[in-house]
């Protein structure tokens, strides 16, 4: 009995001593070293790391020194100076599921769609000094000094949990940040992040926001203050790529004192306000919502407004334009209407032009030969006022200039099948000085009325010289776009028709004219081919000339005589 006694106890010493030694080994670089091999044997996982330690006053803790996790042949998921594992007695059941998990002093690099399943969960996950980098979709995201926690954590399936993150700087899609703070809860499949905030490039941002299980978001609250970006993008590609977000939808955001500025476009004292305004696939949803735009400088291309002022409401498929104002141009714009989806008809109700001075772009004519765009399948103006506008054209083959310009119209349709023109209204201009091609007038002034088949100028009139230039003019609405013109002078210089493109007649000084010419004024079409008509002219000393034109050319009139 003795001797089994004895060998009971050599045999508990010798455990004993094992154990010891086990736990010494273990704690050596060496042991580290052969454990983090068995614990990744047969494993999708590699883990490594220097040092595993233990101390007596934890006595469930371990604490891995300078580990690093990996799939074979990528970069590391996990690099961290210190891991801490709390264990507990669910370790003798299930391995994976540990108490708690604290990382401190490393990097974290999630891949294109978030953190991958790990055999591995706590009932509290905890980051210290920590840096991030993931690429999320299209935003790529980098954190640094991040400290936070999830209780409980785990990857592997969805569970209800919350947790709160702090990060001393954050750069998303190149907007960066500081100071950010994040708490939430995660809840039957949805993230709530119960307030979001931080210091955001050189301003402030606030928000609470929520995505449900289906992937859409919901922004409760979001405010922007004193923001000042730059972005590479042009303002299209910004827009296109908002697009392609997730669906979102905007109870209530405000957005006040900002700066923003890219390619060709910048805004300046920007202040917005959006109310129940939903986004999907960069197009808009709402049942009563608003958007309110003013800012104190706006710029796009060659279009630089000041204090721009907008007022939308937003409701079913309709957009009403409760109000619009800005300086362009020297000038003033107002205007209300409303837009309606379906049909992409825009309806002004009226459109008021102030004080402009404006020169017309080279392209001009180009640009309303063109399409207008997608949205714009109709543009009718109901009431046009316009008043004490220049409008100017450099365009070196025939420059044109009006002075103190003013214009009335009713129900003008300017836009129809998405084309530009004048296809229906009324509308009457008047300056209190023009020149066309280096030739000066006083008081033109037109009235004109069109429909679907003709633009009717019943009345067109400017004093030249001394005397008088009265004349009417039909333009048809079909493609040739063919024009009749007839004209008539009395007492005017005889040379001015000379400067709109008729040979120079050999009578002198003023006398007494009439023109009857048609021709076509079809886009890229040469004009001066398509006129034909005849030219009688009279002179103060009586001598009289007449003059046939054929396809642009003038065939020998009569000898001047009386």
């Amino acid at each position: 009995m003795n001797s089994l006694r004895r060998l009971l106890l050599t045999l508990l010493i010798a455990l004993t001593v094992i154990i010891v030694a086990l736990y010494i080994a273990v704690q050596t670089r060496w042991g580290a070293s052969q454990l983090a091999a068995r614990i990744s044997a047969g494993q999708q996982w590699h883990i490594t790391f220097d040092k595993l330690s233990h101390s007596w006053s934890s006595p469930s803790h371990l604490v891995f020194s300078n580990l690093s996790l990996r799939k074979p042949g990528q970069p590391p998921l996990l690099v961290a100076q210190q891991v801490d594992v709390g264990l507990s007695a669910r370790q003798l059941t299930r391995s994976g599921d540990v108490n708690s998990l604290q990382i401190h002093n490393g990097t974290l690099n999630l891949p294109r769609g978030g953190l991958p399943s790990l055999p591995l969960q706590a009932r509290r996950l905890q980051l210290s000094a920590m840096n991030i980098n993931a690429t999320p979709g299209q935003w790529p995201l980098v954190a640094r000094q991040v400290s936070g926690g999830i209780t409980p954590w785990n990857p592997a399936r969805q569970q209800d949990a919350r947790f709160q993150f702090s990060a001393g700087q954050l750069i998303l899609n190149g907007l960066p940040a500081s100071q950010v703070l994040m708490q939430g809860e995660t809840r039957n499949g949805s993230l709530i992040i119960s307030s979001l905030g931080g210091d955001v490039a050189r301003g402030s941002m606030s928000s609470s926001l929520q995505r449900t299980p289906d992937g859409r978001w919901q922004v409760d609250y979001l405010r922007i203050s004193d923001l000042r970006y730059q972005s590479r993008d042009t303002l299209a590609r910004l827009l296109a790529r908002a697009a392609t977000l997730p669906p979102v939808t905007l109870r209530n955001v405000d957005i006040t004192n900002t700066q923003l500025q890219g390619p060709g476009w910048a805004v300046n004292g920007l202040s917005l306000g959006l109310r129940n305004i939903g986004l999907e696939h960069g197009r808009w949803s709402a049942q009563e919502g608003t958007l309110s735009v003013s800012a104190s400088e706006a710029l796009y291309g060659a279009v630089h407004l000041f204090d721009p002022i907008m007022t939308v409401r937003l409701s079913g498929q309709a957009l009403t334009l409760q109000q619009f104002t800005t300086r362009w141009a020297g000038g003033l714009l107002r205007a209300t209407g409303h837009w309606q989806r379906q049909s992409k008809a825009l309806t002004l109700d009226e459109l008021t032009i102030a004080g402009l001075e404006y020169t017309l772009p080279t392209a001009w004519k180009q640009y309303l030969a063109a399409p207008a765009p997608g949205w714009l399948n109709s543009l009718r103006v109901e009431k046009l006022s316009a008043s004490r506008n220049l409008l100017i054209d450099t365009n070196p083959d025939f420059p044109f200039q009006f002075t103190a310009l003013d214009s009335s119209g009713t129900r003008l349709q300017l836009v129809r099948n998405n084309q530009w023109g004048i296809w229906g209204g009324r509308l009457n201009l008047n300056a209190a000085a023009a020149t066309l091609n280096r030739m000066d007038l006083r008081r033109p002034s037109m009235a004109l009325e069109a429909n679907l088949s003709t633009v009717n100028i019943s009345e067109l009139s400017a004093f030249a010289g001394q005397g008088l230039l009265e004349a009417t003019a039909t333009v048809s609405q079909l493609p040739q776009r063919r024009a009749v013109l007839s004209l008539s002078g009395r007492a005017v210089p005889l040379d001015t028709l000379h400067y709109w493109g008729w040979p120079a007649l050999p009578l002198e000084g003023d006398g007494n004219l009439r023109l009857n010419i048609t021709g076509s004024l079809q886009h890229n079409v040469p004009l001066r081919p398509t006129v034909s008509g005849d030219l009688s002219a009279t002179n103060a000393r009586g001598l009289q000339i007449h003059q046939t034109m054929a396809q642009g050319v003038v065939t020998p009139g009569n000898t001047p005589g009386a």
